[in-house]
């Protein structure tokens, strides 16, 4: 494979009854490892035993299709078509330019576009869903049947989410992993979608007033924990939950360097993992390419960490991170 290839991650179309066309191969293992034995002798080197992390493969059921994750990592291409998001806020509020962004994006090499029309920013405020749906709907109707990878979008209104889906997206990315809507769980299970629960401490408006969070992993995967199981409650089947800690969503800064660093104790939750830290703040240097340069250091660890899927703005340069990332990973 050459870095930077576009490699199309495996799917599998479901039939009309929704069941796969083969036996999925939920919880295999992507590969394995052990200590590596030290060798003897005058003028060796003694290698340090290593452990060898693995990542899962899954099959991660959307409402149209599955996605066969652990294999290679799979990228979310960010689209955001609001005013004031942190990085590109506004460039792609038109429903021309954002559409010519999507197919752009597939063509790079993503595997998914997340569309967000609501920024969740660092002190940004709420807008009603009358709003934030003028700014999708648009967008999505352009988009429809014109990708052949699927659609994400990132709310946390249970209005906004049964419209989305409605409109041709196959996942719903709550930034809030239900703290914010619960009942978005039961429109997410009626309308056999997939589900990402990030984890957010707090709101964004008031996220400058928090102290840092004591003990993170422990405190993000018991929260992810609870939200899984109100998701499960609420009728949404396991095989259509992806989880998120939340890069930056509450997280001092150096707490987010943590979490990637840690990354992989979220295994323990036995689901697929994305992580976006694309141009977050604890990543922002003096200029926009600086910025994609740190972002590729955080894209790499995340997956060499076991995430399955990362959510980035540049997709051709991460593709090429990603790459060459999984190589290393697997070898």
């Amino acid at each position: 494979m050459l870095v930077g290839q576009a490699i199309r991650l495996p799917v599998r179309l479901l039939g009309a009854s929704g069941s796969p066309r083969e036996a999925p191969g939920q919880g295999q293992i992507l590969r394995t490892g052990g200590d590596v034995p030290a060798p003897h002798g005058p003028g060796q080197r003694v290698r340090r035993a290593r452990l060898v992390e693995v990542r899962k493969l899954y099959f991660w059921k959307l409402k149209r299709r599955e996605l066969r994750l652990g294999e290679r990592t799979a990228l979310m291409g960010i689209l955001n078509v609001t005013p004031d998001s942190f990085s590109d806020g506004g460039k792609y509020s038109d429903p021309d330019r954002a559409f010519a962004r999507a197919l752009e994006m597939e063509e790079q090499g993503a595997d998914i576009i997340d569309i967000g029309a609501e920024s969740t920013r660092p002190g940004s405020a709420r807008i009603p869903a009358a709003e934030e749906l003028r700014r999708l709907i648009p967008v999505l109707r352009r988009l429809k049947d014109r990708l052949t990878i699927p659609i994400s979008v990132d709310t946390y209104k249970a209005e906004v989410a049964e419209r989305a889906v409605d409109l041709g997206a196959e996942i719903i990315n709550d930034p809030s992993a239900l703290t914010f809507e619960p009942h978005l769980a039961r429109v997410v299970a009626n309308q056999d979608a997939g589900l990402i629960l990030n984890h957010m401490r707090g709101r964004p408006e008031t996220w400058a007033k928090l102290g840092p969070l004591p003990d993170p992993m422990a405190a993000i995967g018991r929260e992810l924990e609870a939200a899984v199981s109100r998701a499960r409650h609420e009728g949404v089947e396991r095989v259509r939950i992806a989880i998120d800690p939340g890069i930056g969503f509450g997280k001092r800064k150096e707490q987010n360097s943590l979490i990637l660093g840690h990354l992989a104790e979220l295994a323990g939750l036995d689901l697929p993992v994305l992580v976006g830290p694309s141009r977050k703040e604890f990543l922002a240097h003096a200029t926009l390419e600086e910025t994609k340069f740190a972002t590729a250091a955080a894209v790499a660890a995340a997956i060499l960490g076991g995430a399955h899927m990362v959510r980035v703005h540049d997709v051709k340069e991460m593709r090429a991170v990603a790459d060459v990332a999984d190589e290393i990973a697997q070898s």
